[in-house]
């Protein structure tokens, strides 16, 4: 069974070309999922985060509004810094954990989710790294079109990821998802074939 870090940039698709992984029997490991768990009301990131970031960052219902968290930090490196020495250890577990479970079935791939993989230098625990790939304009564009991100924020989101290019060429794989969904499920078929399905 193979173990792989999946990973992209922000607006390359990631989740799209996750989604096909499973719809073909992997079992995907989403960290950001892990991300709002480690954040749940009454866990201890919950309260670490509120002390950290104040009542500002809760909804309504006293949940942690991520996007208020999201926009706070974004824009201010040292914020980010803190948020991830809060959740990152957390997160790190959780995915640990999970991964031990899904290595124990009888699935033929296991992939884990994790945006900032090659941020974290996280490849070495990887049988190998797929990418999801879309040029940096297409990522920009994406950002204003799902998000209704202007351009300062776009760019902003953007900076604050290695750049995806740096990314391609740390890769062990690359899907290519600057295109259209069918040209991105014919990719993903194919290195099915060639890897996951030659793995078992």
């Amino acid at each position: 069974m193979l173990l792989i870090g999946l990973t992209g940039g922000i607006a390359t698709g990631k989740s799209t070309v996750a989604a096909m992984l499973a719809g073909r029997g992997a079992v995907v490991i989403d960290a950001d999922v892990l991300a709002r768990e480690v954040l749940l009301s009454g866990t201890a990131g919950f309260y670490e985060v509120v002390a950290r970031f104040g009542a500002a960052i809760l909804d309504a219902a006293g949940a942690v509004d991520r996007a208020v968290l999201g926009a706070m930090v974004f824009g201010d490196p040292e914020l980010r810094t803190a948020l991830e020495q809060i959740t990152h250890p957390r997160i790190n577990a959780l995915m640990q954990t999970r991964i031990r479970e899904a290595l124990q079935t009888s699935a033929p791939l296991v992939v884990a989710d994790i945006p900032l993989l090659f941020e974290k230098q996280r490849e070495d625990a990887f049988d190998g790294t797929l990418l999801v790939y879309a040029p940096a304009a297409i990522q920009l564009q994406r950002l204003r079109e799902r998000d209704g991100a202007d351009d300062i924020s776009a760019q902003r989101r953007l900076v604050a990821q290695l750049p995806i290019d740096d990314k391609r060429e740390r890769a062990t794989w690359v899907i290519d998802n600057g295109g259209s969904r069918d040209a991105t499920a014919a990719q993903v078929d194919r290195w099915w074939r060639e890897v996951a399905a030659g793995a078992r």
